[in-house]
């Protein structure tokens, strides 16, 4: 067990808040401004999945612990894809991630362990058994037909 050298945790429902105390405390004297950490660029004028991917390729510098709560609420399908790369080349150089998430793709991460939240406690699950995989699966194979059995089911 070593200690990380770096760490974050992100809810993706706060960030914005975090974007703003940024650059409430660079308006303030002290060191170099903390914006550089995040690429140099404000974050709120950049789109929330630019953002977060800045905070993934700037702020994150390895060999660390990040907690990531729901960070696919940024990012598009694409730009999950993405951040997984950047996840694993974190992963490569020895950090450790801890996410929670809805998002199959996320969830897709090779060897990674996943566990969900049952009555009885955490569960560790297959990939292939999670909520998420299987709705999407089916999705996927048949999407006019899930949605025609989705929206015709009587109102509960």
């Amino acid at each position: 067990m070593r200690k990380p050298r770096d760490g974050y945790f992100l809810r993706a429902e706060s960030y914005f808040n975090v974007a703003t105390e940024i650059e409430r405390l660079d308006e303030g004297p002290g060191g170099p401004p903390i914006i550089d950490s995040y690429g140099g660029v404000s974050l709120h004028e950049q789109s929330h999945g630019e953002s977060f991917l800045a905070l993934l390729d700037k702020r994150f510098g390895g060999k660390g612990l990040y907690i990531l709560d729901e960070p696919e609420a940024a990012l598009s399908p694409q730009r999950q894809l993405r951040a997984l790369k950047r996840i694993h080349e974190l992963v490569q150089g020895g950090s450790q991630f801890v996410i929670a998430t809805h998002s199959p793709i996320l969830m897709a991460y090779p060897e990674s362990s996943i566990f969900v939240c049952t009555p009885d406690g955490l569960r560790q699950r297959a990939y292939e058994d999670t909520e998420h995989y299987e709705v999407m699966h089916e999705f996927m194979a048949n999407p006019r037909g899930l949605l025609k059995q989705v929206l015709a089911a009587p109102k509960s």
